[in-house]
This record gives C-alpha cells, sequence and structure tokens, in this order.
C-alpha cells in the first residue's frame, strides 16, 4: 500500500497528500508522517522552499470523517489529549526552516484549510473551495483556525466565515486575504513556478530569518489557541449534533441540528 503522505527533497521540495480516493481526508497515521516530512527536510541542506500539495482533485477535504466517528466513542479526556496531538502534528509545516507554499488545486476544507493556512504563502485556484466549515458538522473549529483564520482576513471576516461555516471561492479567497494569490486552475502551475523561481532566488539566510521573524507570534499565541480548540472539539463530540453529522454524511444528507 502507497503511503498517504510523500516527501520530495530538492531545491523546490515537496510534501504531497497522496489519499486521492478519500480527497486527500487527514487522518492520524497522515499527521505523523507530515511531522516526519517536516523534520526530514528541517535536517537537509538542500530545500530553499517547500510545496505543501494534494494529489487528485482535492487538496484536503479536512478530517475523515471515520476518525470524527471514533472520537465521538470516546471520553472527552482522551478526546481533547488525542485532537491537541492531531492538530499540532499537521501543524509542524509552520516550523519549517524555509518558506513554504501551500498549492491549492481544488476543495480546501476544515483541517483542510488550516493547513494551508499554517503555510507562509498560498496559491489558489479561482474555481477551488475554501471553507472552515466546522459549524457544519457540528464542531468548533479546530486545527487552529480560530487564530490561523483571523490573521489572515481580520477578525470581522474571520468570525463571518466561522460561524457560517460558508465555503468560498478561490477568487473570493484572494480579494479577502486568505490566499496571495488565485488564477484559473490551468494557469495554477505555472504561478507557482513563478513564485518558487522568486523565492530560490532570494538570500537563503536573510529569507529564513523574516520566516522566522514572522513566525514567531503565531508559535507563541499557538499553543493556547490549540488547547482551547481541543477542550470545545472533546465536548462536541459527545452531542447529538455530532452524531447527527456522521449519520447525515453517511446517508448523503444535509443533517438537521437540534442543539444537544
Amino acid at each position: 500500500m502507497s503511503s498517504p503522505v510523500r516527501v520530495e527533497v530538492g531545491p523546490v521540495s515537496r510534501i504531497v497528500l497522496a489519499r486521492p480516493d478519500k480527497q486527500n481526508a487527514m487522518t492520524a497515521e497522515m499527521g505523523r508522517l507530515v511531522s516526519e516530512a517536516v523534520a526530514t527536510l528541517n535536517a537537509s541542506a538542500e530545500p530553499r522552499v517547500v510545496l505543501v500539495v494534494g494529489e487528485g482533485r482535492a487538496f484536503c477535504a479536512g478530517g475523515d470523517f471515520s476518525l470524527i466517528e471514533e472520537n465521538s466513542k470516546k471520553s472527552p479526556e482522551q478526546n481533547r489529549r488525542e485532537m491537541v496531538g492531531f492538530y499540532s502534528s499537521f501543524l509542524s509545516v509552520s516550523r519549517l526552516a524555509v518558506p513554504s507554499v501551500a498549492v491549492l488545486h481544488g476543495a480546501t476544507v476544515g483541517a483542510g484549510l488550516c493547513l494551508a493556512m499554517a503555510c507562509d504563502l498560498r496559491l489558489a485556484a479561482s474555481e477551488a473551495k475554501l471553507g472552515a466549515n466546522f459549524v457544519r458538522i457540528g464542531l468548533h473549529p479546530g486545527m487552529g483556525a480560530s487564530l490561523l483564520l483571523p490573521r489572515l482576513v481580520g477578525p470581522a471576516k474571520a468570525a463571518e466565515l466561522l460561524l457560517t461555516g460558508r465555503l468560498i471561492t478561490g477568487s473570493e479567497a484572494e480579494r479577502i486575504g486568505l490566499v496571495n494569490l488565485a488564477v484559473p486552475r490551468a494557469e495554477l502551475d505555472a504561478r507557482v513556478a513563478e513564485l518558487t523561481a522568486e523565492l530560490t532566488s532570494a538570500a537563503p539566510v536573510a529569507v529564513a530569518q523574516v520566516k522566522e521573524t514572522l513566525a514567531a507570534p503565531l508559535l507563541g499565541a499557538l499553543d493556547a489557541a490549540l488547547e482551547r480548540e481541543a477542550a470545545c472539539q472533546a465536548l462536541d463530540f459527545t452531542t447529538a449534533d455530532l452524531r447527527e453529522a456522521v449519520a447525515a454524511f453517511r446517508e448523503g444528507r444535509r443533517p438537521v441540528f437540534v442543539g444537544s
């Protein structure tokens, strides 16, 4: 069986989410492999930039629903502990030693959007769908969404997107500052190549210093945000609304939430 995450080491390195049959939905194994990929890249002198990409038609559809279903059977304390570790493994991309670029060619949803937001830069297909749809499945935002999204789009727009769970296009994401650039899918690879050429031609030591300077405030606040999100999600996993979301997903219908 092929690995659900691959790492390719070179001047332009890549972390590849490789579970295309599941739209690269996130599992605990994938989180561990992403964390290992970050360690591998940080131990190498080759990388000048790291692209984070997804195979198939989606970048990442968020947490795997089978994982969500499993969590609904665990105690809140167990979920709280495990969710902090789950978040942190994927968000390790924020600790890459060189600039990271998320390439969002398709759906980028929930925790998948958080993975993209943890990268330094984001390029998207204008027609791609992006969103933090946690409340649409009965969950408090997780994976750092409550910190990462306001940092990029401001508190008012972040509140709108987090409270509604609305999906937006790549074009709209560019307009509000969620992504750096959105272009038609057919043009995306060329624009990624242009950006990587710019990044790899800049002075490596200075680039690494700038990256570290910009990341410091985020990394300083991240642990507290993840603890809060994990505590909230741990309670959400016990609710009837969460069970309804899982059932609706399995049955291919819209969930009907009752507030319990």
